[in-house]
């Protein structure tokens, strides 16, 4: 990946981790996909998070979880 998917900051909401280039918190996706909202949904709440971001994201953490169990 070129660029940072994620950032954290002390100056953005008090370092949360958001999604790069927003104010939008990672937690804030996680807790909308566990009600059962759909990534569209999302977005559209939150249009300055992209669909690639939260692909990206998935991705990351789907990687993550595989290389972690095996």
């Amino acid at each position: 990946m070129t660029h940072t998917l994620i950032s954290c900051s002390p100056d953005v909401m008090g370092g949360t981790p958001v999604f790069a280039g927003t104010r939008v918190p990672v937690q804030t996706l996680l807790d909308y996909l566990e009600a059962g909202e759909t990534i569209d949904h999302f977005l559209e709440g939150f249009p300055t998070v992209s669909r690639v971001q939260v692909v990206a994201f998935l991705e990351e953490a789907k990687d993550r979880m595989v290389a972690a169990v095996s």
